[in-house]
């Protein structure tokens, strides 16, 4: 049977897409009878705004009297969920439970109490103690790892409904897939053993296709995902362009490449890896390697730590200028990002040193005023174009539509990371194409590296599925095939 969408609660104040009143729709039906939802839309589709649609609906229906909501958010959008909730759907009370002098009382008058997964970790005790009518988690990669206390902590948390919000659920292990299922459906994946041997070996270690399509089948109806490439769902989204942007070594900058890896690699050679500690030296060399090569890419003044400061002594920043000069000269905006804060420091001063301005440097040691009035800047104010970004700091939660221009200057091993950052400037509001450079050092690892990540692209790809489904939609059979008892 074909559902009918379900009405719009009175006091929303916004327009809801027609794909945003599906998921709405789709959460808040699965909600009354009895079930969790994943919604696993792309960065940028407002999965906020879908939830608290969802959220001003159960108000409006009585159902927050007695029980109120929480939401549980990484701790820098805390700010953006009141912000959001106090702009979309005002008549909802709100309370930011964070911070050292935080305690909530009973005679407290709020709808939605608003946390971070730092203090969901050390408060769960207390917070458990209250009767929640919802339990909502965004960025909910941050449980994908079901043995932390982070995530033990989580899920001792009662609700009679969960929703969880991620635009990466499968990052690099299908077990990351199945802690945040059971989050939102307890049990229905069955335990961790079992979901592993049913699914994960089958499926990262035969390539199982067979058993891949019937993860899809047996996950679609309670994970919703919807794809910003995917014109049905936003037609007035700008394509994005990818490309991957190649960078020589620079002489020098070859001559050291090649040494530190000789070097590195004679120790790790010298390992005999006969046993668990010695494979867990190893492996802590193997990284180290990796880093300091990475590091070797971007500029070797990053790694020798010696201070020159020559631009020219690294090809990927001849690249970064090339590119620069064509984005500046045609009044366009870019986003810079490095996962090296040095790295940034080292690009703000080149940068500066050829443009004559300095360009705006977003990472982890900036106060909140100062990373606010940045984002402001970029977004309005026509003199600054160029804006760098730590991943870290800046991967996920922001909105910079003004940029048409995404640069990753280093590539992060994780896909789904990547496409966070760029997100931050393919979302709704964007007005123009987004073209994506990611910088790669020509006939070093991080080509050799780059395929590996994309490979790892297509096991995200292959596993979840990217349509939408209803429960009520699946025939007897599929009924049959989702609850069957193996």
């Amino acid at each position: 049977t074909n559902f009918k969408e379900v009405e719009l609660p009175k006091a929303i104040n916004a327009q809801l897409r027609p794909y945003q009143h599906r998921g709405y729709s789709w959460m808040y039906r699965n909600a009354k009878i009895g079930f969790g939802s994943v919604l696993a839309d792309d960065m940028g589709l407002g999965k906020t705004l879908q939830v608290i649609t969802t959220l001003l609906k159960y108000k409006e229906d009585g159902l927050l009297e007695k029980e109120k909501a929480l939401v549980v958010a990484p701790t820098g959008l805390l700010m953006n969920w009141q912000t959001e909730i106090e702009k979309f759907a005002p008549s909802l009370k709100t309370k930011i439970y964070h911070g050292t002098n935080r305690r909530f009382e009973e005679s407290d008058d709020f709808d939605i109490l608003i946390s971070s997964y730092g203090i969901v970790r050390s408060d769960a005790k207390e917070l458990k103690k209250k009767k929640w009518h919802s339990l909502v988690i965004d960025e909910a990669q941050n449980i994908k790892n079901s043995n932390t206390e982070q995530t033990k902590a989580l899920k001792t948390i009662g609700a009679n409904h969960f929703i969880a919000m991620s635009g990466t659920p499968v990052e690099n292990r299908l077990s990351e897939l199945w802690s945040i299922m059971d989050y939102s459906n307890r049990g229905f994946l069955g335990n961790a053993k079992e979901f592993n041997d049913s699914y994960g070996i089958p499926i990262q270690q035969s390539n199982d296709i067979e058993v891949a399509e019937k993860l899809k089948k047996v996950t679609a109806p309670f994970m919703m995902r919807r794809l910003k490439s995917d014109k049905t769902i936003i037609s007035d989204l700008p394509d994005k362009i990818e490309m991957d942007c190649y960078s020589s070594l620079a002489k020098e900058q070859a001559s050291l490449y090649e040494k530190t890896l000789q070097k590195a690699m004679e120790d790790i050679e010298g390992i005999e890896a006969i046993d668990s500690k010695a494979m867990f030296v190893r492996q802590g060399l193997v990284l180290q390697m990796i880093m300091a090569l990475k590091q070797i890419c971007n500029h070797p003044t990053q790694f020798l730590k010696n201070n020159i400061l020559d631009a020219s002594l690294s090809g990927k920043m001849d690249l970064l200028f090339d590119k620069l000069d064509s984005i500046t000269e045609s009044g366009e905006k870019v986003l810079i990002f490095s996962q090296y804060t040095e790295m940034g420091n080292l690009l703000k001063h080149f940068i500066t040193e050829r443009y004559k301005e300095e360009p705006l440097f977003y990472h982890g040691g900036c106060t909140l005023k100062q990373r606010s009035a940045m984002v402001d800047n970029f977004q309005n104010n026509r003199a600054d174009k160029i804006f760098i970004l730590s991943l870290k700091a800046a991967g996920t939660g922001l909105n910079l539509t003004a940029a048409n221009h995404v640069i990753h200057y280093d590539l992060w091993w994780n896909p789904a990371v990547e496409a966070q950052a760029t997100d931050r400037a393919y979302r709704i509001g964007q007005k123009s194409n987004v073209m994506v450079h990611r910088f790669i050092t020509k006939n070093t690892f991080e080509e050799r590296i780059n395929d590996m990540i994309q490979s790892k692209k297509a096991l995200a790809e292959m596993t979840v599925s990217t349509g939408e489904n209803w429960i009520g939609n699946l025939s007897n059979k599929e009924l049959k095939d989702l609850f069957v008892i193996n």
